[in-house]
């Protein structure tokens, strides 16, 4: 099971199907995905992929956050994930849209997923990022993770 965490600006609960629509619609913006392998132009294969995230068995506290601003509106600004990477490795990655884009949201959605990483699961954290998304690496380091050096696939590595 997922807490829930709450920021002075947002809201993350664990993901939903009812987030669907909102996570597809913004991977639909050439921009946002720009920097990420996936099925984003095929409409059947793109919702099944977001599908099957959505629905994973994960194992305890880890997952997908759905990140909402705690306005009355509560409207989707993106996600956040903690899930199992390849071996033992955890991976703390960000998905926005990009209307929320350099207002702090991924660095201030991100924090409270990696203490939750940190402090209730006893793990470390990497974030694979490809080399030219300097605005997703300003935000791992804010985060006050490290940059280790490359994953072997062509990204950057960070950890902490």
């Amino acid at each position: 099971m997922l807490p829930s965490f709450e920021t002075p600006r947002l809201i993350l609960r664990p993901r939903v199907m009812a987030d669907l629509a909102d996570c597809v619609a913004m991977d639909r913006d050439p921009e946002v995905v720009r920097y990420i392998d996936g099925p984003w132009a095929d409409p059947a294969a793109h919702r099944a992929f977001v599908e099957a995230r959505i629905t994973a068995a994960y194992p305890d506290g880890l997952g997908y956050w759905t990140v909402r601003t705690r306005a009355p509106d509560a409207a989707f600004l993106g996600w956040v994930l903690l899930i199992p990477l390849d071996g033992t490795e955890i991976e703390i990655g960000w998905r926005f849209n990009r209307t929320s884009w350099g207002q702090g949201y991924a660095t201030e959605a991100a924090a409270p997923v990696l203490a939750h990483a940190r402090e209730t699961l006893g793990v470390s954290a990497v974030a694979d990022i490809h080399p030219d998304n300097a605005a997703s690496m300003r935000v791992a380091e804010k985060l006050g993770l490290r940059r280790i050096g490359p994953d072997g696939h062509g990204a950057i590595r960070y950890a902490g």
